[in-house]
């Protein structure tokens, strides 16, 4: 993105700063749980690799979708210590 190379580049960290990630859980069909974590826009962030992260943290499965990440399960507290860890800021809802 900046045209540095791969190791010296930090655009990324410098994105984690500037985002809020919001993390509310909703019930969906049949009572299902799902943990969302929304508010996330850089391009410049990997949610596929943020989302690997999280899943295997919280021991759930997800997704990505329209740039949110959806977790199976409640996993608020989980979800939000993990962001917090890797520089995000985090809002629970």
């Amino acid at each position: 993105m900046c045209g540095l190379p791969q190791e010296v580049c930090i655009c990324q960290e410098i994105a984690k700063e500037q985002q809020k990630a919001v993390i509310s859980v909703v019930r969906r069909r049949y009572g299902k749980m799902v943990t969302i974590v929304e508010g996330i826009d850089d391009s410049a962030i990997d949610l596929g690799q943020l989302a690997k992260i999280l899943k295997g943290a919280c021991a759930s499965g997800g997704t990505v979708k329209d740039r949110t990440i959806e977790l199976q399960g409640d996993h608020k507290k989980r979800a939000s210590k993990v962001l917090e860890q890797n520089g995000y800021k985090v809002e629970v809802r």
